[in-house]
Parts: C-alpha cells; structure tokens; sequence
C-alpha cells in the first residue's frame, strides 16, 4: 500500500455511500467531502497519469500537427435515455466536434454541475458510462471541475466538456470549402437521437424501440480521409437536426443546397413518431451521424468506404451544393415539387444534447 492510499484512508475513514447517498452543498464546498468525491468516484473511473497528477491543470506530452479544440455543454433532460445517457453523450458529442476538422481526438476535460439532491447512484453510472465511453474512444479524461448548486437549479446534472485533438494532415476540411457541385453525403438515419429522447420524456410507447444514435465518428472520418482525402466537409447535424446544419453551411459557404426527400435515410420508427407529433425529422437532433461534402464524381466510392464502417452502414448520398446567392436549402418532394427547408425558430424538441 502506498503512501497515497494511506493519506485517502485517514482522510476518508468510511467510504462514501454511493449506493443510496445523495448529492448535498458540501460536495461542492472545496472541503473534506468535495475530495471524497473526487478521489472515490471521479478520479477512480477516469484514472490516468495526467489526472493523478492532482493539479489544477494537466500537463501532457506535445504533439504532433496542428491542434484542434472544441467546448459543449450538455443539458439533456431526461439524462438517461434509451441508447445513452448525459455522460457518454458528453464525451461523444466533444470528439465529434473535433473530429470534423479530420483531427484524431486526444484529451477530455468534463466540468460537472450537480443539483442538490441527485442520488449518488445516479452520479455514479454516469461517471462509469463516461469513463467507458471514453476508454473506448482511446482518449483521456485529464483535468475537471465539480459544482453544486441548490435543488431545483440545474435538472439533475449538466457536464461541459473540451475537447483537444491532433491534426496530423494538412487537408482544409471546413464549411466555407464546399465548391457548387459538391455531393451531399449523410453517414445513416437522422432523427434518432431526438425522437429516443422524446419519447423517454413525454412516456411514449412505439411498436419498435427508438434508441439515441450517440456515438464516436473519429474512426468513420479517419477511415474516410484514408480513401479519399478530397473532402471538403465534414458536420455533425446535431441541435436543429440536417435542416439547421444545411442552412449553417449555406451561409458559409455562400451556396445553396438541395437534397431529395426519399434519398434522406429515416428510420419507419422514426418518421411514423415523427408524423405522430407533427415535428419535421429533418429538424431533429442527431448524435451520432455526420453530413459530408466532397466532388460529386467521388461521392459514390467515399459512400462504399463509409458503408464498410460501423456507424456508416446507412450512408447516402442526399443531395448536392449549387449556386445560389441567396444561400437557400432546397428540398426535392416524394411528390416531384420543392420547397425551402427554412432554420427553424427556437428548438422543435428542447434539452436534447
């Protein structure tokens, strides 16, 4: 036994009750029962060198390339939802953000706000679903923060992360690289992740289960500049769904777009709540798809890698990029008519990510 074991066994003499305790003010007072907090749950599931440093700051290695970073918070309600939860969507939604530059993402920091009263149980599974998440991924949760603040303040939990990755390329991968022309490739189905979560919300029941597509895409775009390194955009369509990301990268790019209804991958399930609740799946978060851009004569081969890879087995292309000097989305109808596919005012479903 080291020396730092015996300093955590004076120091905490009883461990904490992490099975039935609950979240209270002194979690978050810088005192005896913050360090217990941090020592007993988040250090011991995202235990790593840099974390055990203990400072408040981490110290890595440098790295190769150009370095990317991203920052998110995440106020999803209800925080566990079918096919995820708060934590690992966390630490999903960050890589992705920095994957979409093509960077490999390398490190994780996670601030946690926690409302007074939340089971410790909870806490817990969230923390371990993020740590594995995480390990899964390959990267490192290295630096933190814990605050508490009174019931009622802040809906169980919210988590910021950032996120800090490694460009190891020189390709340019960004929105305002998008040339007319360009193909339109969705990596699989949208409107996962926000139907799951309404349906959790609001109790409804489906004759097939909707689950969150959360999921890391570092590997998918890794494996998409390995084939064709000709790519011009990468986005993950997360809040305000494909109707949003579309519209955003129109008005960078200073093009317009149109896509074709029956070439959007939407699950039955999907599209059936969807109709159900009059909400437009084209407007529905996503968290674990990416929309890519790329010469419309490539489009089919980088379609054929995607499909080959584990969260783009439903790749398709939608759509492409065309002048346009009014940056308007277009979609083409099942009935042969079109129309603008407009930013929606507000959030159709908020607290999804």
């Amino acid at each position: 036994m080291n020396a730092h074991t015996h300093r955590n066994r004076d120091l905490f003499p009883r461990p904490m009750d992490l099975a039935g305790g609950r979240v209270d003010l002194t979690h978050g007072g810088g005192g005896r029962a913050m360090a217990q907090l941090i020592s007993e749950l988040f250090a011991a599931a995202f235990a790593n060198p840099y974390l055990a440093q203990g400072n408040d700051m981490a110290v890595m290695p440098p790295v190769s390339g150009r370095l990317v970073m991203s920052t998110d918070g995440y106020v999803v309600s209800p925080i566990f939802f079918p096919g995820g939860d708060i934590g690992s969507l966390a630490v999903h939604g960050t890589i992705n953000d920095v994957a979409m530059s093509g960077a490999r993402p390398l490190y994780l920091s996670a601030s946690f706000i926690l409302e007074e009263g939340l089971p410790l149980a909870d806490l817990k599974r969230v923390v371990e679903s993020m740590a594995d998440a995480a390990k899964k991924a390959g990267v490192l949760i290295v630096t933190g923060d814990t605050k508490v603040v009174e019931r009622g303040k802040a809906d169980g939990m919210f988590i910021v992360t950032t996120g800090v990755g490694s460009l190891q390329h020189d390709l340019d991968i960004a929105g305002s690289m998008i040339r007319p022309g360009d193909a339109i490739i969705v990596s699989g189905t949208i409107g996962d992740h926000g139907v799951a979560l309404l349906s959790k919300r609001e109790n409804l029941e489906f004759e097939t289960t909707i689950e969150s597509d959360s999921a890391p895409l570092h590997g998918l775009v890794r494996a998409m500049i390995e084939a064709e390194p000709d790519i011009h955009c990468l986005r993950d369509p997360t809040r305000g769904g494909l109707a949003a990301t579309l519209n955003e990268l129109a008005q960078q790019s200073g093009l317009g777009m149109i896509i074709d209804e029956e070439a959007v991958p939407i699950r039955q399930a999907v599209r059936g709540a969807c109709e159900l609740l009059g909400i437009d799946p084209l407007g529905v978060a996503n968290e674990g798809k990416l929309i890519a851009f790329c010469p419309s004569n490539k489009a089919e081969a980088l379609v054929a890698v995607m499909r080959d890879q584990p969260f783009g087995k439903n790749a398709a292309i939608i759509g492409h990029a065309q002048p346009d000097s009014r940056r308007l989305v277009w979609l083409r109808t099942s009935f042969g008519s079109e129309r603008v596919v407009e930013w929606f005012n507000g959030e159709q479903l908020p607290r999804i990510c």
